[in-house]
Order: C-alpha cells, then sequence, then structure tokens
C-alpha cells in the first residue's frame, strides 16, 4: 500500500552550513567540507526554516519510504563528522608470528609484514581524507581517523580483509587485524 506524503527532520547544529542543489548535499563545518551525491534516491530535500532539513516521499512504497531514514542518517553522519570526526582503533592479533605494520606516507598507507609469517608484504592505501597513526598508549594497536563516516570505516575494512586467514581453518588461526572501538572525536 501506498503512503500519500512521508516526512522526517533533522535540525542542523549552530556553526554548519548545508548547501543542496539537486540532490547534491554539501556540508561545511569547522573540520572541513563533505560532498555526497543523492541523485539516485527518489526523495524531496529541502529547508524548512533556516535551520531545519526535510526529507520527503510521495506515494511511496515500503521500501522507498525507508530510503528517508537512511538519508536522514547520511546527512546526519557528515554534520557530525565536520563538527567532531571519526576515529576507529584496531588491534594486531596473533599467536606465535608477530604482525608488523609499517605507516608510509605521512599516515596515507599501510604496508602489514609477517602475517602468519608468510614473506608476502600486504599494502593498503587509506580512502582521501582518512590518516592512519600508531597508538602511542596501546601496544599493537592502529588509529584510523577522518570527517567522513564511510571513508574511515571502509579503510579500516580494507585493512581487515587484507589479514584474512585463507586456505587454514578459521576456528583455529584468529590472527588478524581487527577494529576494536568506534568512537566519535571531539571538536579540536
Amino acid at each position: 500500500m501506498k503512503d500519500i506524503c512521508k516526512d522526517d527532520e533533522l535540525i542542523i547544529p549552530e556553526g554548519v552550513t548545508v548547501n543542496i542543489k539537486s540532490r547534491v548535499v554539501t556540508v561545511k563545518g569547522p573540520r572541513g567540507e563533505l560532498t555526497k551525491n543523492l541523485r539516485h534516491l527518489n526523495i524531496e530535500i529541502k529547508f524548512e526554516g533556516k535551520d531545519k532539513l526535510k526529507f520527503v516521499v510521495y506515494h511511496g512504497v515500503r521500501k522507498h519510504i525507508a530510503a528517508i531514514r537512511t538519508v536522514r542518517s547520511i546527512v546526519n553522519n557528515m554534520i557530525t563528522g565536520v563538527t567532531k570526526g571519526f576515529q576507529y582503533k584496531m588491534r594486531y592479533v596473533y599467536a606465535h608470528f608477530p604482525i608488523n605494520v609499517i605507516i608510509n606516507n605521512e599516515g596515507n598507507a599501510v604496508e602489514i609484514r609477517n602475517f602468519l609469517g608468510q614473506k608476502v608484504v600486504f599494502h593498503v592505501k587509506m580512502r582521501e581524507g582518512v590518516h592512519c597513526e600508531a597508538s602511542k598508549a596501546q601496544k599493537d594497536e592502529l588509529i584510523i581517523t577522518g570527517n567522513d563516516l564511510e571513508a574511515v570505516s571502509q579503510s579500516a575494512a580494507d585493512i581487515q580483509q587484507t589479514c584474512r586467514v585463507r586456505n587454514k581453518d578459521i576456528r583455529k588461526f584468529l590472527d588478524g587485524i581487527y577494529v576494536s572501538e568506534r568512537n566519535v572525536l571531539e571538536a579540536q
């Protein structure tokens, strides 16, 4: 059954400017600027007042209406990214062969050596706007930071997928680099 009109609202905090032109959303804040193209979704995004966004779907079926909340969350994550930023912490897990991680290009690339004693060197490039560093407080920990939640989480996933155990019993070989914490950074 189609609903005639469904909508959701999002309040824009102070210090953040949102610009919408034909479903391309640009968010500017103290930490930078993020742009997201949402043209593939048939949703009306408009301003209601000065600091309130409204997401509207007309004559939508169930899946079309579910996209309202998704778009609202995407824009909300963009606002959080330009005001606070996102941080993922990853821990190295190994039983016998210690994993060596070398950070290259001022934190834009990671080199993984000695995974399960292999001679192969794995190279992982960080996504645009993502910075990686070794933790100073904790041994065997990587800290991945950035403004775009999708880029930060995808960079963490790239590292984790590179260190997958292949051709062995994964119940016994639990080695790898795994996400241990997801945080929102505070304004710096």
